[in-house]
């Protein structure tokens, strides 16, 4: 009898359910909140997290940090057009509103968050001349008298409309900021003067502005009182000059420009000028890259192709121009984007009151394999075809006619009529890597000539300085590309395989645990 009583009350024990109501239940949750409201405080105030994304968007890349630690005895700004809980509130960008508050974290790194429209006084500061153009959700980093303004264009790029995602660029462009603005300078441009050309301040502040806005700084240069080139000399321009150089310069320019280890570049804007004599010393440096200029001044007989000027009346100066493609054996392209502007509708292509650029004959340039030459800007031609339809002949219709120069050079100009002719050339020596890149006219620089018709032409000579010297550094980190998992297979049977596996499998699993749990829930 005693047995069968044991074996009763076994039998109960077994049966019996563990009781979670009651004081345990209250216990239980109590210390659940005490060890989970401690740590979700904590984590709010130091609003921090695991980065858990592949590319480590919402981190600082250690190029970064390094580029920050490298500069720590340096104060650097940084201002953000936009107030920033706005980022944060917005999924796509969070990866800017982590790399902004993560910036903020080093004692030497201001972060001030402002919207444009309500402190102007302060966006005004940032752009005092108004270069750079000011717009909601910019942003713009400074360092001493320094200041680089990073587009928000440029922050997220290449969109996929089929995934609404986008690349992030945001620490990428603000990093190169950061490397432009802590080296203390800007790479300068300098404009020869001495010579008869305009002042910047009279002549060419809108394309010095320009320039100012992608970086570079302007200055002037009396190169033949200073006596050498400065060492912050990027790009030197020679526009519009009414004599030659001296010697002297002719000597310093050379040596600029084949300095084994800063190499430097020229920019030349020659002007048709009705000055007697040759400018033997400028055509010196030109010949050094298999280069020459002509003295005339090209003009347009066909009035199709006549443009006009700034007060709207047509003329044979103003000429429609074709941009050369780049052939596929050069390594250099000019002209690609300003084709595509110009293919757009927004740039017209002309150029005004220009004279023609020449190019030495490969068998009279000894060291031609040492340097790419190509034409930029050429005349157009007009394709006549013969009454039988068998053969088309290429003609053009600009004339030449002399301008300046001597006798030798008047007949040689009288001769380009009717000939095909370029108003630009590039030379890149291979060697050294220097460059010049020139130009017949100053027009598309000059304020008191520039008109809608060489707008393109204008856009040309900007694009041209980044060729010469690009101002836009790399600090060296990459891109942050937008990471979706996905899994290619060769075959339908092989996904057939995969999807049994990652969804039909645990599916079985989990039915067959349901199962088993209702048969001996009561067990």
């Amino acid at each position: 009898m005693e047995k069968k009583k044991e074996a009763v009350n076994l039998d109960k024990a077994k049966r019996k359910k563990i009781n979670l109501s009651g004081p345990i239940a209250f216990v239980m949750a109590f210390l659940v909140l005490l060890v989970f409201v401690p740590v979700n405080l904590i984590v709010s105030y130091y609003d921090d997290f695991y980065d858990m994304t592949p590319n480590k968007k919402y981190t600082l890349d250690p190029v970064t940090v390094k580029l920050i630690e490298d500069n720590k005895d340096k104060e650097i700004e940084i201002y953000f057009l936009a107030e920033l809980r706005g980022l944060k509130e917005d999924p796509s960008s969070l990866p800017l509103y982590h790399t902004l508050t993560r910036l903020e974290k080093y004692d030497n790194i201001k972060l001030t968050c402002f919207e444009p429209n309500d402190d102007p006084a302060l966006a005004q500061t940032l752009d005092p001349t108004g270069i750079h153009g000011i717009s909601r959700a910019d942003i713009f980093v400074k360092c001493g008298d320094v200041i680089k303004k990073v587009n928000k264009r440029m922050i997220f790029q290449n969109y996929n409309e089929a995934n609404g995602t986008s690349d992030y660029s945001g620490e990428e462009q603000i990093a190169n900021a950061i490397k432009i603005v802590t080296n203390g300078s800007l790479p300068t441009v300098y404009f020869l003067t001495g010579h008869g050309e305009k002042s910047i301040e009279d002549s060419y502040l809108d394309y010095a502005n320009h320039l100012k806005a992608n970086t570079y700084d302007v200055a002037e240069l009396n190169l033949d009182e200073v006596g050498s080139v400065p060492s912050d000399a990027e790009i030197i321009c020679i526009a519009g000059p009414q004599s030659d150089i001296t010697d002297k310069e002719r000597e310093l320019i050379e040596g600029y420009l084949s300095d084994p280890i800063n190499p430097g570049s020229v920019s030349f804007f020659m002007s048709p000028c009705d000055t007697e004599g040759t400018f033997d010393n400028i055509e010196s440096i030109l010949y050094d890259y298999g280069l020459t200029m002509d003295y005339n001044l090209v003009r347009e007989t066909n009035t199709i192709n006549e443009l006009y000027d700034r007060k709207n009346q047509q003329l044979p100066e103003f000429m429609r121009i074709h941009y050369m493609n780049p052939s596929e054996d050069l390594k250099v392209d000019l002209t690609t984007d300003v084709i595509t502007l110009c293919n757009e509708g927004g740039l017209t292509a002309g150029i005004s009151n220009t004279r023609s650029i020449g190019r030495i004959d490969d068998d009279k340039f000894p060291q031609y394999d040492q340097f790419e030459r190509a034409s930029i800007i050429e005349n157009i031609p007009e394709t006549t075809e013969s009454e039988d339809g068998m053969t088309n002949t290429v003609t053009y219709s600009t004339e030449s006619i002399a301008m300046g120069g001597d006798k030798s050079t008047a007949a040689q100009a009288e001769r380009l009529t009717g000939q095909q002719l370029a108003y630009a050339y590039y030379s890149h020596n291979k060697n050294n890597n220097s460059k010049i890149v020139v130009f017949g006219s100053t027009d598309m620089i000059d304020s008191d000539m520039l008109s809608d018709s060489v707008s393109a032409t204008n856009m040309l000579a900007l694009f041209s300085n980044t060729w010469l010297y690009d101002t836009e550094v790399s600090a060296g980190v990459n891109i942050k590309k937008e990471a979706i998992d996905q899994m290619t297979f060769k075959n339908a049977k092989e996904a057939t395989t995969a999807i049994a596996i990652t969804v039909i499998v645990p599916i079985c699993v989990a039915v067959f645990g349901v199962v088993v749990w209702l048969r001996r829930r009561h067990a």
